[in-house]
């Protein structure tokens, strides 16, 4: 299968989430990936990047080398930032198609969305539709 690597990320992830049993344990992890997102450059802090239904500040910017989707992110909350730096580790590296045909599925089984605002549910939605937006974009391109 063409996206295995997304759903082997997609494992990874399961895996390392699984073990925390509390709210709190899982809060504290989403806030470590957040703060481990790398450094966003100030030249894309714009509308073009700035993600549309977050409640909080989130730019993404997507770009395309060598087919592969590669991916930064920036929020001004941590769980947003967590939020996105989640799905960067699912979808870095993968190419367009796997970002539009590969769905996240595993924050889902991880039931992320019952310990989230609405508004953070949300932004997640709609950073995700962004990568995929890009993607397809990408893909005209390639």
């Amino acid at each position: 299968m063409e996206w295995a690597s997304c759903l082997e990320n997609q494992n990874r992830l399961r895996s390392l989430f699984c073990t925390l049993r509390t709210v709190e344990e899982r809060y504290s992890k989403l806030i470590e990936f957040g703060r481990s997102l790398k450094d966003y450059p100030k030249e894309f802090l714009n509308e073009e990047h700035l993600v549309k239904g977050c409640q909080s500040s989130l730019y993404l910017r997507s770009r395309v080398e060598g087919k592969k989707m590669h991916f930064l992110a920036q929020s001004d909350a941590l769980i947003s930032a967590g939020l996105a730096s989640l799905l960067i580790a699912i979808y870095e590296g993968e190419s367009p198609e796997t970002v539009i045909k590969c769905p996240p599925t595993v924050l889902k089984e991880l039931n992320f969305a019952s310990y989230l605002s609405p508004g953070r549910a949300n932004g997640l939605s709609s950073l995700y539709l962004h990568m995929q937006q890009d993607a397809i974009k990408a893909m005209q391109t390639i």
